[in-house]
C-alpha cells in the first residue's frame, strides 16, 4: 500500500497519505531509491519528511519548486516542518 508520494522528481521531501510512525519504511510512489526511507518520527497526514539529508541552509523542495530552506540538519526520514524549515513565501528566511 502506497503511503507517501514524490510531487516531482527534484522533490526532497516527500508527502504522507497517510500517518506514518516512527521507525516505519513506507511505500513512497514516485521516490526512485530502492532502499526506501525508515521514518524517523511520526509524520501527520498530509505533511513532509526527508527523502535524503539536507544540511542547514538547504532548499526544501516540493513540487519542483523551493518552498523553504532547512534551519537545522535534517536526517533522512525525519519530520519537515516549523520547526526546522523557514518559508520564503513568509519572508522569515534571511540570508
Amino acid at each position: 500500500m502506497v503511503k507517501a508520494i514524490v510531487m516531482n522528481e527534484k522533490d526532497n521531501v516527500a508527502t504522507a497519505l497517510c500517518e506514518l510512525s516512527e521507525g516505519s519504511r513506507p511505500v513512497i510512489i514516485g521516490f526512485k531509491s530502492k532502499q526506501g526511507i525508515v521514518v524517523r518520527s511520526n509524520i501527520p497526514f498530509g505533511h513532509k519528511f526527508a527523502l535524503c539529508k539536507l544540511p542547514e541552509n538547504t532548499h526544501i523542495i516540493k513540487y519542483g519548486e523551493v518552498i523553504g530552506v532547512s534551519t537545522s540538519f535534517i536526517e533522512a526520514g525525519e519530520y519537515v516542518h516549523v520547526h526546522n524549515v523557514a518559508s520564503l513565501r513568509s519572508g522569515s528566511f534571511r540570508q
